[in-house]
């Protein structure tokens, strides 16, 4: 059987050794998986490092492991990457999500942009933001990381001009940039930050309020990518150029 691994938060507040899987994966476990008392798992809370597991009960709605051993193991990435992520219309955004996690993405800022045709008021991107980070979370499963990417809330591009915490290698995906991507990782940097715009690119405005603002403008090449395709060509250039991809 493939190793099944399941995210459980707060695992350390578990101090009995034993933990009861939140009701959907629970209902996952033993319903879609059909495994049994005695099966073995891994399971991990997304702060790092790893458990081995057994299932010790299987209730109706709930499943128990007995946690084992404790593992240190890590599948992160030496280059920690920020990608500033223009909000993206019906599935993209999961599937950005989804699939920078995969590609090992340290953080991701989606932002609200003059162009997007996506527009999310308090409620609703708060409900949004909570889906990205199952969305998330689920992917570490899939892909082996034993720490979730940092997702933060929706924000406009105002909010993200005003904030400090970004790295200082700064870049902008442009079809009018003159520089190659690789030639902005000529220094190996530890992190840094890309933004992408939405479907319809982002305005020559803001374009310039970004360069002001400290991003470099870099291409991939010759050819215009969408919105769910470019991000992520520029996580796995850059992580196969500075980072873990080989």
């Amino acid at each position: 059987m493939r190793d099944i691994r399941i995210f459980v938060p707060n695992l350390e507040a578990h101090t009995d050794g034993t933990v009861a899987l939140p009701e959907q994966a629970s209902a996952h476990v033993s319903r879609v998986l059909r495994m049994r008392v005695g099966d073995a798992l891994t399971v991990f809370d997304g702060r790092g490092g790893e458990y081995s597991a057994e299932i010790a009960n299987i209730a109706k709605k709930a499943v128990t492991l007995r946690l084992e051993a404790h593992s240190p193991i890590e599948r992160e990435s030496p280059l920690a990457v920020t990608l500033i992520q223009g909000l993206a219309r019906g599935d993209k955004m999961d599937y950005i999500v989804q699939k920078a996690t995969e590609l090992g993405v340290a953080r991701i800022i989606p932002v609200a942009t003059m162009r997007g045709v996506v527009q999310l008021d308090d409620d609703r991107g708060d409900r949004k933001w909570q889906h990205w980070r199952a969305v998330a979370a689920a992917a570490c499963e899939q892909c082996g990381r034993n720490r979730l990417p940092e997702i933060l809330p929706p924000c406009s591009l105002e909010q993200l001009w005003q904030t400090n915490t970004l790295p200082s290698l700064r870049l902008l995906l442009s079809p009018h940039a003159k520089i190659g991507i690789a030639s902005a990782l000529i220094l190996r940097p530890a992190e840094l930050a890309v933004l992408i715009g939405p479907e319809g690119g982002l305005d020559p405005e803001e374009e310039s309020r970004a360069v002001t603002a400290g991003f470099h403008p870099v291409t991939l090449g010759p050819r215009v990518l969408r919105t769910e395709t470019a991000g992520l060509a520029v996580l796995a250039a850059v992580q196969s150029l500075a980072g873990d991809l080989q």
